[in-house]
């Protein structure tokens, strides 16, 4: 077992210590810093610390490479951020780097917690209509209700769990945060609709207010809880430590809840529309191109990584449609990826090159994670990252065409699979899409591997 705080220890040191951080955060499989000093910073120690995949320093973060036990040394890296004098990083009210490099850290830092929930939400929604579709289960039944609140209830309750991350991030705080989201879907302020939903109207002490469902929102939420954490540091700097407990969760709750269904919620919802719109349009308009596009193009964002900027387009699409375009065409960069490295296994003579192979093979199929294998394989072979990226879009392209869809946020992988479950022509059209991925990687991948080929 691999000692995470040894691990997150050398990292701290080799970045400048805790005095250089301004910020931290962590996605999937990298630890995400902001550093006063980038200069500080000792990338090649950095990569020779076991456990490291590799080092980006992109739009405005030092990002470490480390793969799905990320979460463990991040625990241990900011536990010894703490001890060392520091204060929760998510409740530091200043952050390093650039606007652009706070908005990707931003973003990574509200959605990454929120991963395992929507992953596993959108996987048992997709073996529920199997097992409805093959007879297992019937809509009419108490076992389809129960399943489909299970699969449903992070997506219908997200604004609560977004107010929740968002806090935490942006520094106010979590409890009253989740308080201001679920007002949004308490049944008094749903009742306020009607019949007619979004753009109801109702008033608030004299004052027009145009009411919007905000169930499955994504954009609302955030921008609310963005603008209550300058609230929430006021108030905290401003109300006696014996007022607090009162004053300041009655002064949050009754402005930040009107503010937010006033003015913060419907520029949210119309934002968050229309993103989601302008890029169903595109798929609508050349589903072809698209997938070529970002088939082809995921690996590149991946690898600066600030493809986080896409997936909460993603998450509004599944939670508001029930469907998404975009998150097939990021299966096939991944299974383009497993091509590649099948190639490479089948034509390569060393063997650490194979087993490196075999190894990404295995861990993207399971996991997802293509990370180690891009890094460690194919970034370092400009043939075989072109590779990778012409099979990506050439998959993409044919799930563009024909208007692929998943019913969940997931990254790519065979036992994400069940995501596509949304008709029998739905998975039919991605599993020959994400075939011509894995076999046109497969193939060029062979083509560009040469025999004294080896791991470096």
């Amino acid at each position: 077992m691999a000692n995470y705080r040894a691990i997150a220890a050398a990292i701290l040191e080799k970045v400048g210590g805790s005095e250089n951080i301004a910020n931290m955060t962590h996605c999937a499989t990298r630890l995400r810093l902001n550093l006063k000093d980038p200069n500080k910073a000792d990338d090649v120690a950095v990569k020779a610390i076991s456990g490291v995949v590799g080092v980006v320093n992109k739009a405005g973060q030092y990002q470490v490479l480390i793969g799905t036990e990320v979460i463990h040394i991040y625990d241990e890296f900011e536990t010894l951020v703490k001890g060392s004098g520091g204060v929760a990083l998510e409740e530091k009210s200043s952050q390093g780097g650039s606007v652009i490099g706070q908005i990707f850290s931003a973003i990574s830092g509200i959605f990454a917690p929120l991963l395992p929930a929507l992953a596993g939400s959108g996987i048992l929604r997709g073996l529920l209509i199997l097992s409805v579709q093959l007879g297992l289960i019937s809509e009419t039944s108490g076992t389809y209700s129960i399943l489909f609140a299970a699969s449903m209830s992070v997506f219908y309750f997200l604004p609560v769990l977004l107010a929740f991350t968002s806090a935490r991030r942006f520094g106010a705080s979590p409890y009253i945060s989740a308080l201001i989201g679920a007002a949004l879907l308490h049944p008094d302020f749903l009742t306020l609709l009607g019949e007619q939903g979004n753009g109801a109207t109702t008033s608030f002490v004299g004052l027009p207010v145009v009411l919007m469902n905000y169930n499955s929102t994504v954009v609302p939420i955030i921008l609310a809880i963005w603008a209550y954490s300058y609230l929430y540091k006021w108030l905290d700097k401003h109300i006696p430590e014996t007022l607090k407990l009162v004053i300041l969760p009655l002064i949050s709750l009754a402005v930040m809840v009107p503010l937010t269904v006033m003015v913060i919620g419907p520029i949210g919802v119309y934002s968050g529309e229309w993103i989601a719109n302008g890029v169903n349009w595109l798929i609508d308009r050349s589903g072809l191109l698209t997938g070529i596009v970002i088939g082809g193009g995921w690996s590149v964002l991946v690898s600066f990584g600030i493809h986080w900027a896409v997936n909460p387009i993603m998450i509004n699409n599944i939670s508001q449609n029930g469907f998404d375009y975009i998150c097939p065409l990021t299966f096939a960069c991944n299974f383009a990826v497993i091509g590649t490295a099948l190639g490479v296994y089948l034509k390569g003579k060393d063997k650490k090159l194979k087993n490196f192979a075999v190894t990404g093979i295995v861990t993207i199929a399971l996991s997802a994670i293509i990370e180690p294998t891009l890094f460690g394989l194919l970034v370092k072979n400009k043939k075989l990252f072109l590779a990778q990226i012409i099979a990506g879009a050439a998959g993409g392209a044919y799930l563009g065409l024909m208007k692929v869809v998943t019913n969940a946020f997931v990254f790519g992988s065979v036992t994400t699979f069940p995501a596509f479950i949304e008709s029998n022509a739905n998975v039919i059209n991605g599993v020959i899409g994400l075939g011509i991925s894995v076999i046109a990687g497969a193939v060029l991948g062979f083509i560009f591997t040469e025999k004294t080929d080896k791991l470096t």
